[in-house]
């Protein structure tokens, strides 16, 4: 039978697949054993790849809202329309009346990731919002203060370290975030067979936890100050010791000085774990031939997640860790697309309405229904969708719900009438994972190996390729109609690509799209790769190990690694008032992730939604014997946000005194064509999340350690 092999997209792992065909079915999806990376792993996502192709619901043409409702529709007709709504908008309000938003696919999709940029700097609004703000901000926030640019993140060298600390984190179950690493399971096995140890920080017991050497159930939302208190026990060990790094480091002694109100004996009582452990944690990381610390969703989705983030990096560099082999290292990516040279910063322009910070170039989420619902100049008027679904990722969802409705014109690239998708007026579908090339060209600048790999399409569509949609839509917002030449647009987007890569346009002109792209980047890149090679090397090129990087991979003023940026100090003072906060017993919830379902993505596939329900409130016994609830039945948990009725699931696996719901469901909602996913509907955890909880720097949503109320339904 015929088969082709290919990399999944449907999560941050990378793994290359062997997928067969039999006449116009896919049959099958297993792991490539040849593959370079990831060896023949597959996770239930990636055999699922079948089932997501052959989807009886994936949208296969355009649709068009008539009379109120959605109807099928010619190419022709979804561009017109786009046209004869958009254009107005845009000539009479000005750009920032046009709002985008980008979930977490567009990353995966390499079509959207290398041309979604040419079009949304085309509509020139500064109304830009991403799954970023309800994940991964801060990390970039940190980072770009730290070593210059917001894409310049240490990963773990998990294949060579000896000792691992994760936080916030459960890489079994995730595949790894932030850090490209496939089949993280037999990694972190191996790390323990050489006799190193695996220490997590949790408030739940996890996949992960189960295999660790060591599991502390830490308070939601305290991870700063654990780890601000481990900084605190290597100045007052003598343990302090950039090692081969201090010359290329600033700011070690204004750490010193922001540590000495965080002892372990002032944040114990807070972070609930003992001060002797904290300190016997923070000596044996110092003392470990090699080691890495790691901080990953729990870290960033907190009232101080870029603290926390920044602290992650901060004991990496005091520990002599940062930068050398077993340690966290920066990958050297194949290709990358083009990168500014100018030191970062942020709050190059705030919200119209709250007043926060851009970051990275975006706005955080949280303030979008604001910007949608309040009247005065830039108020946001219609809204892009791209491969998102704010409707259930963002905080306070029902807010977000309320304002789509209110909006003047709003179009989709989406594959599913969703529950954001069915506001729309236009929605514009694209090719399935097997229908269109594919290169990582972000998760290859995440992974804890340096490989490249190049997937072609293994089946042909009747459906545009999106970054043919993506310049049709260029061409309306540039005022060149929705007949604008796409081939011509290319050009100009690949011309520029290549005029700042330095690489001779003559030399790609035997491609177009995403391929000439690529091509450009690889070619520029440190390998001396062409595209051709990778065509050529279909499980994938291994460029080795990670290697050091430092200093040349700083792009800070100084050339430096800047360790007590202002920008990122200046709330300590914020995080030192938590050290005596009263907590009186609060009830907080965080969420947990699912191996068959990466956020919202994947409930409509039957596969990855068998078995019971995974979609519940799990509460500790002692807690649920408290408050009168049992397992099996309703609960109604409350924030300031909204309410929601939800199962119970009665877990020891949980601390007293926290709820776990997990995120991405809420699928009973009128206008969703999604016949599975309305099947196991689930409830959606963002209408508890607050959209005024934020951490103060990045702007990012508070998505754990929310204060709840709960009670038995009814």
């Amino acid at each position: 039978m015929p088969s082709a092999t290919v990399t999944c997209p449907l999560c941050e792992a990378t793994c290359g697949l062997r997928v067969t065909v039999e006449g116009d079915r896919v049959t099958e999806a297993r792991g490539d054993p040849e593959d370079v990376f990831s060896h023949g792993y597959v996770c239930p996502k990636g055999a699922s790849l079948p089932a997501l192709h052959h989807d009886p619901d994936r949208l296969r043409t355009p649709l068009v809202r008539r009379g109120g409702s959605l109807v099928e529709a010619s190419w022709e007709e979804a561009f017109a329309e786009i046209d004869a709504r958009l254009r107005p908008i845009l000539a009479e309000h000005g750009p920032d009346s046009v709002a985008v938003y980008a979930g977490n696919p567009a990353v995966h999709n390499l079509s959207t990731a290398l041309y979604g940029p040419a079009l949304y700097r085309a509509i020139g609004t500064k109304n830009f919002y991403t799954a970023g703000t309800v994940d991964q901000i801060p990390k970039h926030f940190s980072s770009g203060y730290l070593f210059g640019h917001p894409f310049s993140i240490p990963v773990p060298d998990v294949d060579r370290t000896q000792h691992l600390l994760v936080l916030g984190a459960n890489p079994l179950v995730s595949n790894g975030s932030l850090m490209t690493a496939p089949n993280i399971r037999k990694r972190l096995r191996a790390l323990g067979k050489r006799g190193g140890k695996l220490v997590v920080v949790d408030p739940r017991h996890t996949r992960t936890t189960e295999i660790a050497d060591e599991h502390h159930a830490i308070r939601p939302g305290t991870d700063a100050l654990l780890l601000f208190a481990m900084v605190n026990v290597l100045f007052a060990e003598g343990l302090a010791d950039p090692g081969g790094l201090a010359e290329h480091v600033n700011g070690v002694t204004d750490v010193r000085e922001l540590a000495q109100p965080f002892t372990p004996e002032a944040v114990a009582g807070p972070t609930g774990i003992a001060a002797g452990e904290i300190r016997r944690m923070a000596v044996e990381l110092a003392g470990a031939e090699c080691a890495a610390v790691y901080g990953r969703i729990g870290t960033t989705t907190q009232s101080f997640g870029t603290l926390a983030s920044w602290l992650v990096d901060v004991l990496n560099v005091l520990t002599g860790n940062l930068d050398r082999p077993g340690g966290a290292m920066f990958p050297q990516p194949a290709a990358a697309p083009p990168a500014s040279s100018r030191p970062f910063r942020h709050g190059r322009w705030h919200t119209r309405v709250r007043g926060l910070p851009e970051v990275f170039g975006e706005a955080p989420v949280a303030t979008l229904a604001d910007e949608i619902r309040t009247p005065g100049e830039g108020q946001v008027r219609a809204l892009l969708t791209v491969c998102g679904n704010p409707a259930v990722s963002s905080p306070n969802a029902g807010k977000l719900t309320e304002a789509l409705g209110e909006l003047d014109f709003m179009v989709s690239l989406d594959i599913y009438v969703n529950e954001t998708s069915r506001h729309a007026d236009v929605i514009l579908p694209g090719p399935t994972p097997l229908e269109r090339p594919h290169y990582d060209i972000a998760l290859y600048q995440l992974a804890v190996r340096n490989v490249a790999n190049w997937t072609p399409a293994a089946l042909e569509s009747d459906l545009p390729q999106e970054w043919r949609t993506m310049l049709r839509l260029t061409g309306i917002v540039t005022g060149q109609g929705p007949d604008a030449d796409v081939d011509a647009l290319d050009e100009f987007v690949a011309g520029d690509t290549a005029k700042r890569k330095g690489v001779d346009p003559s030399a790609v002109a035997d491609r177009t799209g995403p391929e000439r792209m690529l091509d450009i980047m690889l070619r520029s890149g440190p390998y001396d790769l062409t595209l051709a090679d990778l065509e050529a090397a279909p499980h994938g090129v291994d460029l080795g190990p990670l290697r050091p990087r430092v200093p040349g991979v700083l792009n800070t003023a100084s050339g430096r690694i800047e360790l007590a940026p202002e920008e990122i100090t200046s709330d300590v003072p914020r995080l030192a008032a938590e050290l005596t906060r009263p907590r009186n017993g609060e009830m907080v919830l965080i969420g947990r992730r699912h191996l068959s379902s990466n956020n919202s993505w994947m409930h409509n596939l039957e596969p990855l939604v068998r078995g019971s329900n995974r979609c519940t409130a799990q509460v500790h016994p002692d807690d649920a014997g408290r408050l009168g609830l049992r397992d099996g039945g309703l609960a109604t948990i409350s924030s300031r946000a909204g309410t929601v009725d939800v199962r119970v699931e009665v877990a020891t696996e949980l601390s007293p005194g926290v709820v776990s719901i997990p995120h991405g469901w809420g699928h009973d909602v009128d206008g969703v064509r999604a016949s599975v996913a309305t099947e196991h509907p689930g409830v959606n955890s963002n209408f508890l999340t607050d959209e005024q909880l934020l951490d103060a720097l990045s702007g990012t949503a508070v998505l754990n350690g929310i204060p709840i109320e709960v009670a038995p339904a009814g």
